[in-house]
């Protein structure tokens, strides 16, 4: 499994937030933990195939955001019960 993290300009609000989380879960249905950060400017989620720059680039500026950059890196499940 794998974390994508993608970098992105012109969140505002929740609702930009919310926006780019549903854009994501519709192009990538299939993945989980979908979140939106306008503070730190990313989104994140978890896959278990890698989704191409191309594909992850477009979601996000057709909804009307600057896509900036993403990053993929190995998820490693984390807490009190996992070592």
């Amino acid at each position: 499994m794998n974390k994508i993290t993608i970098r992105i300009d012109g969140m505002m609000c929740g609702m930009c937030e919310a926006h780019i989380c549903d854009a994501i879960r519709n192009a990538f249905p299939d993945e989980k933990k979908v979140r939106a950060s306008k503070g730190r400017r990313e989104a994140t989620f978890l896959t278990d195939r890698e989704p191409a720059a191309d594909e992850l680039k477009k979601t996000i500026t057709d909804t009307g955001y600057t896509f900036v950059s993403a990053v993929s890196e190995p998820y490693k499940k984390s807490g009190i019960f996992h070592f």
